[in-house]
């Protein structure tokens, strides 16, 4: 049938988590409180950050970048979602639906490439002590992320062009709760093999790349703390890299567990979505404060000034 014969899609409906009919209001409220947590955990952080003077360090300041990925990234999907739930109306329109897209893979992509560019900053701290603030000075902190960011915005940029070049024209209902790659090509009335292959190999090959490069830099990590004859500085230094590796673990895992486990993955990507969406931008704040004294002193410091003001 020609195109010409079918109505061309402005807007698409969002189908919604599957096998929630009748949950709603549960729905509502713990989203909505992951949401509010996300969003008060991170903002903490980067106050806490900014306020103080002695976290003007290098690895605060990815983590400040990292806080800014998080609260971006809980923003893309779990406010429209939580429209969706109380107003009953699943619609969103092209462009948001466009918005969705770009935004899930640009956040995505750089915190792929930040816990990179973080693992680095521990390898350079802990191979390199007394090189550490020549090497990682702030013109070299200040390229590398902007790198991340812009990098991934090209990226962003290359795979929502492809997506939504396509032409809808058919159905517009999207079998998800917001819009992604997969779930609104599977829309478009043309072949969309070309974009499909160049989405696998974009968002395969980045991640696992990055994956490749921490996992080398702790090999480092790990042969320069078996060298230290110090017990108290091979415990700090591995203080130093706790943090990193469970929010590394966190973000990798349970996508590696998705793409290595096809069988399962129809099973699976529905929580790993919600998990990386909705629990992993609250939860980094909290592994980042639990394990960090001096976070714990800023942000007590923070306290007492709000107090104070008070």
């Amino acid at each position: 049938m020609g195109l010409g014969n079918h109505t061309m899609v402005t807007h698409f409906i969002l189908r919604g988590i599957p096998n929630t009919e009748g949950l709603e209001n549960i729905l509502f409220f713990t989203f909505l409180a992951f949401y509010l947590c996300t969003l008060l955990g991170n903002l903490i952080i980067l106050s806490a950050i900014l306020a103080d003077p002695r976290l003007h360090t290098p690895m605060y300041f990815f983590l400040c970048n990292l806080a800014v990925v998080d609260l971006g990234f809980s923003s893309i999907s779990t406010p429209k979602y939580l429209a969706n739930l109380w107003g009953q109306s699943r619609v969103i329109s092209l462009g948001g639906c466009m918005a969705q897209v770009f935004f899930w893979h640009f956040l995505g992509n750089t915190e792929s490439l930040l816990y990179t560019v973080m693992a680095f900053d521990r390898y350079v701290a802990i191979c390199h002590p007394l090189r550490y603030l020549l090497i990682m000075n702030r013109r070299v902190c200040a390229l590398l992320a902007a790198g991340t960011w812009i990098t991934s915005s090209f990226h962003a940029t290359i795979l929502t062009s492809l997506t939504f070049t396509l032409p809808y024209c058919g159905s517009n209902v999207v079998d998800y709760f917001f819009c992604d790659l997969f779930p609104v090509a599977k829309l478009a009335c043309a072949d969309a093999y070309v974009l499909e292959t160049v989405t696998f190999t974009n968002t395969g090959m980045v991640p696992t790349t990055c994956f490749l490069l921490i996992l080398a830099s702790y090999v480092r990590i790990v042969y320069c703390i078996l060298k230290m004859n110090a017990g108290e500085g091979r415990r700090k230094a591995a203080s130093t890299c706790a943090s990193h590796l469970t929010v590394v673990m966190l973000f990798f895992g349970p996508c590696t567990l998705v793409y290595t486990q096809p069988q399962l993955s129809k099973v699976l990507v529905t929580p790993v979505q919600i998990f990386s969406n909705v629990v992993a931008p609250m939860l980094n704040p909290l592994i980042y404060t639990l394990r960090n004294k001096e976070v714990k002193v800023a942000l007590r410091k923070l306290g007492e000034g709000l107090t104070t003001r008070r």
